[in-house]
């Protein structure tokens, strides 16, 4: 089977972090996923992503498309046939493009939900904001610059978050049939992320109390990618409710 593969430019990736309780991040996983735990918190959060160039592989950057995009994280691993592996969950993801939303789980992996966003990006911070057509989710975020990682529970420094999501580079999210999790895996040679500082984050997802009781999803920090050439293959589809991983 051929699998397609994207290039792209990440123009503007805000990873938003939350530390949550490692139980409560557990109930919201299919096995055999489980919460990758650091310092025993499990590391969930938003990344809000504007991607350029978008096209296969073979095709010029010129015929590229662009796109607002955001997708719900949390991080997980698993038992493979080599040992444990890693990666993130990805309970939904959202788009401004109509194409994405059409495309995605269909051409490549990935359902998307449509939402409309609201984008601000000035010398000493960054804001956006979407809210999905479907009601179910509203976030506004601002992170502003910042040169070193200060006030996370999760990391001791930039580099250490650096190298935790740089490792956790495939996404998996629900496909409509079930029973299987779509694969998407981010690869590039030019992996670089700076330091950022959530000036204010609401989150509709992560303040919704059925989901996460009070004081069990905790902001924590926020990490900013700009600039990087990356590109994204399609995996193997993921069997789930089940002990195995690859199907």
């Amino acid at each position: 089977m051929i699998r397609p593969r994207l290039s792209s430019v990440i123009e503007r990736r805000l990873l938003v972090n939350y530390r949550v309780d490692p139980y409560v991040a557990a109930a919201l996983l299919p096995a055999p996923l489980r919460p990758h735990l650091v310092r025993g918190q499990a590391v969930a959060g938003i990344c809000l992503l504007r991607i350029g160039g978008v096209r296969p592989a073979w095709a010029p950057a010129a015929t590229g498309l662009t796109s607002e995009n955001a997708a719900h994280r949390i991080s997980v691993e698993w038992d493979g046939p080599d040992g444990v592996e890693r990666g993130v969950y990805i309970p939904r993801r959202d788009t401004a493009s109509r194409l994405n939303a059409f495309a995605g789980g269909r051409i490549y992996p990935g359902e998307h939900g449509r939402a409309d966003f609201t984008v601000r990006e000035d010398p000493d911070a960054v804001r956006v904001a979407f809210a999905t057509r479907d009601g179910e989710v509203q976030v506004d975020a601002t992170v502003e610059p910042a040169g070193e990682l200060h006030g996370s529970g999760l990391f001791t420094d930039l580099a250490e978050a650096s190298e935790f999501f740089r490792r956790g580079s495939r996404g998996l999210s629900p496909n409509a049939d079930g029973t299987h999790l779509d694969v998407l895996e981010l690869s590039t040679d030019t992996w670089k992320v700076t330091a950022g500082r959530p000036r204010h984050v609401r989150s509709s997802f992560f303040e919704d109390l059925d989901r996460f009781p009070p004081g069990s999803a905790v902001l924590d920090s926020a990490l900013v990618m700009r600039g990087v050439a990356a590109d994204w293959s399609q995996g193997e589809p993921f069997r789930v409710g089940c002990g195995a991983g690859a199907a």
